[in-house]
C-alpha cells in the first residue's frame, strides 16, 4: 500500500512543479527579476557574434534546486 501513497505524492509534486513552470511562462515578462538577464551574467558582443553565459542565473537556479531537493529528501 505504501507504494501507491508514494506514487501519489510524487505525481502531486510533479503536477505542482508543472503548474509553477506554466505560470512562469505565462507571467515571466511581468516579473521584476528577469532570469537570464541578471547582473553578473556575461555578455560579450563581437562584430559578427555574441557570446552569452548566464553565470548568475545558473548559480541562482542551482541554489533553488538544491534547496528544493533538500526539502524533499528531508522527510
Amino acid at each position: 500500500m505504501w507504494m501507491k501513497e508514494e506514487l501519489g505524492r510524487t505525481l502531486v509534486v510533479l503536477g505542482v512543479v508543472l503548474i509553477a513552470v506554466g505560470f512562469l511562462f505565462l507571467f515571466g515578462d511581468r516579473l521584476p527579476l528577469k532570469l537570464g538577464r541578471l547582473p553578473g551574467d556575461i555578455i560579450w558582443k563581437g562584430e559578427r557574434s555574441v557570446f552569452y553565459f548566464p553565470i548568475t542565473t545558473c548559480l541562482l537556479l542551482s541554489v533553488l534546486v538544491s534547496v528544493a531537493f533538500w526539502l524533499i529528501t528531508r522527510r
